[in-house]
Order: C-alpha cells, then structure tokens, then sequence
C-alpha cells in the first residue's frame, strides 16, 4: 500500500489500533512524517522520528496542529465502557467523545493542508431492535450503511453525533478535504481492554473466567485489521461517507471460549445466564469490497495466539508509570499561578492533582488547589519530611515560587530527582548569580552583556563608565538580595542616595538612566535552549509588579534577547527586567529565575511554562511543542475578583 499523504496525524495514537497503526507507518519511506496526540505516555517502540503530544487533545490549539499541517487526520481518540455504561460515564463520554471531537476538527477544519479526514465511527449507531434478540439467534444480522439507526448508548450517541458534524463541514469544506467514516465492529487486540484481552489475562493469572451471553454473535475485528483497513481507507480519497469495516463473518462468544481452551487446556469457565438480550449482528461487508481492494484476514485462531504472547512478555514488563501530582511551594495567594498551572496538568493528563503548600493555614491560594499542605519551612533539616510526603502524596513534580527558597531547591533538586521528583528550579550557580544583584551585575560585565553597572558604594566613575558625577547625576538604591523594587531609591541625587543607602541592610548603588522599562517573559528547557520569549512593558506598577501589562510586538528585540538569556544558564521560566532607551539602547537591571507574578501573560502570549515543565519531566521533546507567539498585542489587567464556590469538607479539612 502507498499512502498518498506525506504528513499524519493520528489522534488516539497510543490506543490498540492506533499503535497497530505507527508500526505500519514505521515501515512505510522515512518522508512519511507522523503526528500522534493521545492522553497516555508515549509508547517505548514508537519511532523517534514520530512527533508524539502526550495530553488532554482538548488543548490542542490550532497553533500547534497548524505547525505540524497535516494532510490526512485518523480521528481514534475516545473513550468507552463496555457493557453496560456506569452513571460516571456521562461526564467523561462528554468530554472525551462528544467535546474532543468537535474540537479536534475545529482546530482543523480551516487548515490549507488537510486533504482528508477519516473518523473511526462505530457499528453501535445501527438501531440494536436489528440484531438484539430476546432467544437465542439462529444466525447474525447483516447490517448495511442505510439501515435504520439509533445509538443504544452514550458511546454510539457521540459517534452519530459528529458523523452528522462531519456531514455539515463536507457542506462547506467539501472541496478542501474528503471524509471517510468507517463504522467499526467488535474490536479487540494486543493490550485491548476488550473482553478477548481481559479473559486472557485472567487465564495467565490462573483465574476461571465468566461468560455471559454465550451465544451471541459478534463480527470480531482484530486491530491490526482495522489499522491496516483504516490507511487503505485513508489512501483511497474518492471513498467517502459511511462504510461498514468488518469482517463480516460473525462468531459465537462460545467460539471464542473453544479457542482459548485450544491454547489453555486446563481453561475454566463459568457460563452465566443474564437478561441482556443477546446480540447477533456482522458487518455487510458489500460496500466495503466494491470500493477497497482488500478484506480483513486475521481470524480468532490466528489473532489470540498473538494476544497470549504479547500478554505474557506484558506481564514480565514493569506497569506503566501513574502521572505525579504537582506540589507548589510558597502558594500564599497566588491564585493566578495555581490557576496556570492547574490548567497545564489537566492538558497533560486529568488525573493529576495541584497541592498547595505553606507554612500559613490561611493562605488564599489553597482555596484553589486540589488539596493544601500546611509545610515546613525549606530548610535542609526538612528536606527528609519533605520527600516523605512527596513519596506519600505521588507527588512528582515541585514548582518552587519565591526567592527566598529557590536556593533550597537547588541544593537539593539531585536528590529530588534520584526519587523520583523534577523541580522546576535552575542550578546553585545560576540562582546565587541571580539572587545577588551585585554578583549578577558582575557577570554580565565579564560577559559583555548589557547588564547596568552595580557597585557596593557611590563610585560615580565605575558606574557611568568612567565619567565624573556631575549635578545632574543621579542613582539608583536598593536592597542587593531580595525584591529589587521594595525600598527602592529612584533617580536620586548623590546626598539622597547616600542618605537613603543608610535605611537599608545591603544597599548597591546603580546609575539612574531614564527609559522605558520593560519585563521579559521566557522559558529555558533542559538542554539551554530559550524556547519562547515575550517582552511586555510595564503599564501601571504596584510594589513591583505590574497590574497592568502589554505584550511588545518587536522582533528585533526578541532576537536580541533570545543570546542574552541563553548566556545566564538558567532553566525554567525567568522574568527579565530591562530598560529601553529612546537611542536604541537595551539595559538589563535583573533576572529573577522563577514564574512571575504578572507572567501569566507570557503563557496566554506562547510562552507555555508549566506545559513545556510538565512534558520535560515526562520525558518528551520539546521541539514537538514549539513557541507560537499570540498574533497581536495582549493585554493584562491584574484584578481583584470574588470566587464564589460549593464547600468541599474534605479539602477543607486537609
């Protein structure tokens, strides 16, 4: 088979059918480039040159699929439950089936690249009075794409539902990209959460097995099939609309017991009557033949052989590492940044949890996290509580907020990685250098970068380059470690700056130079690489941040930071602070290496901090996530606001 696409994307990827279908396109010419998006880690076998985006595909921005721009979209991601749907399900069906969906192809419907569009559909669509059957059936029911429908379940609801989407788009889009919707049957396959795959589990476990229904007929698709059905059916652009993929040759439940027993002869089975009506239904297969030069081969003699080995070497393999939760350090009120953060572990996966720390039981923040620890101060004598209740907690990821503390965690972020823990804090070197004014200033004039002269006392030479001071000459005073704007001297003359010196415990001394002050949002990945970067002026400023801030739209003065910053050897994200003079001139007062307070701009801007953390810690390639600069100015405005919410006992208990 020839793909006549060159750029894929797989939603769903690292499913049962979706990792059937990469091996496929492993094997197929090094040009074929994939895209796979799924909520699970990415599986150890998929080729490296396969671009992988483990999270919530809910997130999936038009920014980022529009960087990859796909040529055919393989649309498998969903969630189900089999049997009988649980009260639990209609929320996550919503989510996972009927949102993820419409979202996937609203992010895409308008991209000049789409050529085509397949959606993985399912044979529960077809009204069930067509082949559910109070006695036992004699034979199964051949259902055809223009029988009657009528979803028996949340799952097959959320099918027809964007089927019928689909049909709307082709209304409009119709020259723009073709759609295939293939209504699936039975499936099941290597690592399936079918009952195939459960039943041989239990087997291997020396487990006796349950069977309800045991002469029912279903038309079982192996996942190999169906991925090898899915890209023939990709490949073949004039076939569009709804079609049958089957096999079309029903087996009874009982036939499928027979052939676990023919590879565990000591197989137990408990058959169980049930008031399910019994099901008896196969894919009419006609539609599928006349268009697809090719038919599912793999029968259940040959596939469940497959599924016992791949089983057994399973159960040798370690089970697939759980998400970490994520613990903020110092989150006082910072309800901003929990919010931030909340939402980029939802975008990874749902199940992570945000707790909060302090050492005040009344912070604001915990209010807004998953649940509150009221902890010890980071001191090193703390360090082993600390692990403990990480270890306890599943906590995997820290995100320290406040100067004062990054140190600690810089210490210690080896030992927090031997258990186990990323931190998202630079190295000793670079916090010290970062958190002592005067040492920062040092470095950039050893470096040569742009950083504003700072010195322990007046020495108006040193400072303003050699020059006499003058009357006009004035300074600036502030503390050297610490917050630079809180009792901060500006532009004061040399007896103020001597006078105010005296009020603070280690005053520096810099120049005064008149200009417009900006902040530098960025983010710093593990290799050194500035991955985004957004400049904002500082609007209106109260105790040093800023209330009111807008995005500069200045790429000139982007690629004049992007080297700066990479020269200070820091990791995560970093707000610069610097001054532009009306020459042209770019003068850096300090660098402060944690999240700032106003630097949720940055992330609505591109600069996507805690994502890019989370991905990192989870092993992944940044490069697959790149900067995508918001198009215009933004602006924030930093307000109080009134959160009216229901009382959780628990969490306010923790």
């Amino acid at each position: 088979m020839v793909l006549p696409f060159k750029r894929v994307f797989i939603s769903g990827g690292a499913g049962v059918i979706g990792q059937e279908m990469v091996r496929r396109l492993a094997s197929m010419p090094d040009d074929i480039q994939v895209l796979v998006g799924d909520i699970k880690p990415r599986p150890a076998d998929f080729p490296a040159r396969f671009q992988y985006r483990q999270g919530d595909l809910n997130y999936l921005t038009a920014q980022e699929i529009g960087a990859f721009a796909p040529d055919v979209f393989i649309h498998l991601a969903a969630t189900f439950e089999r049997s009988t749907e649980t009260y639990g399900f209609w929320e996550e069906n919503f989510q996972h089936n009927v949102r993820l969906s419409h979202h996937l192809m609203t992010v895409q419907k308008d991209l000049p690249s789409l050529r085509r569009v397949v959606f993985a559909s399912s044979y529960l669509i077809y009204d069930p009075e067509l082949y559910n059957f109070a006695d036992v059936p004699a034979q199964p029911r051949s259902l055809r794409e223009d029988d009657p429908i009528l979803p028996r379940n949340l799952t097959g609801m959320a099918k027809l539902a964007h089927e019928i989407e689909l049909r709307f788009l082709q209304t409009f889009r119709a020259e723009q990209f073709s759609t295939a919707i293939p209504r699936i049957y039975r499936g099941y396959g290597r690592n399936g959460r079918d009952i195939t795959s459960r039943w041989v589990r239990m087997l291997l476990a020396g487990e006796e097995i349950t069977v309800y229904g045991a002469e029912s007929y279903f038309d079982y698709l192996y996942a190999a099939d169906t991925a090898e059905g899915l890209l023939r059916l990709a490949a073949a652009e004039t076939v569009t609309g709804i079609i049958n993929l089957g096999t079309g040759q029903a087996r009874r439940v009982s036939e499928v017991v027979e052939v676990l027993r023919q590879n565990f002869p000591d197989l137990r089975a408990q058959y169980v009557d049930s008031n399910i009506p019994f099901e008896a239904s196969q894919a009419d297969m006609t539609l599928w033949k006349s268009q697809i030069d090719w038919l599912p081969p793999t029968t259940l003699e040959a596939a469940i052989p497959e599924i016992i080995t791949y089983e057994r070497a399973r159960t040798a393999a370690p089970p697939a590492k759980a998400p970490g939760h994520v613990l903020i350090s110092s989150v006082a009120a910072k309800v901003p940044l929990v919010q931030a953060v909340r939402a980029a572990a939802k975008r990874l996966h749902p199940e992570i949890k945000v707790i909060g720390g302090d050492m005040n039981n009344n912070c604001l923040a915990q209010h807004f996290t998953d649940s509150f620890w009221l902890m010890p101060p980071t001191a090193d004598e703390h360090l082993p509580d600390i692990l403990h209740y990480c270890r306890e907690q599943g906590i995997s990821h820290i995100i320290p907020t406040r100067d004062g503390e990054l140190a600690f965690w810089s210490r210690h972020r080896a030992a927090l990685a031997d258990a186990g823990i990323s931190v998202l804090v630079s190295s000793p070197d670079a916090v010290q250098c970062c958190l002592d004014k005067l040492e920062f200033s040092a470095f950039g004039q050893q470096t040569g970068l742009p950083v504003i002269p700072t010195a322990l006392n007046l020495d108006a030479q040193y400072l303003f380059g050699g020059q006499e001071a003058t009357a006009e000459t004035s300074f600036v005073v502030k503390e050297r470690h610490g917050a630079g704007s809180l009792s901060l001297g500006l532009n004061l003359p040399e007896a103020a700056a001597l006078a105010h010196a005296k009020t603070l415990e280690e005053p520096i001394f810099q120049p005064f130079i008149k200009g417009r002050e900006i902040s530098v949002d960025a983010y710093v990945d593990r290799q050194g690489t500035v991955r985004g970067l957004v400049p904002r002026t500082r609007d209106v400023i109260t105790r040093g941040e800023s209330q009111v801030t807008t995005t500069l739209d200045d790429p000139a003065l982007v690629a004049r930071l992007m080297p700066i910053i990479a020269r200070f050897g820091l990791y995560g994200p970093l707000v610069l602070q610097a001054l532009l003079t009306d020459d042209g001139g770019l003068h850096i007062i300090e660098c402060n290496c944690r999240f700032g307070g106003a630097s949720t701009l940055g992330i609505a801007a591109g600069v996507d901090s805690f994502f890019w953390f989370l991905q990192e810690a989870a092993g992944a390639d940044l490069t697959q996530f790149p900067f995508q600069a918001a198009s215009g100015p933004l602006r924030q405005v930093r307000a109080a606001v009134d959160t009216v919410f229901t009382v959780n006992n628990e969490h306010d208990a923790s």
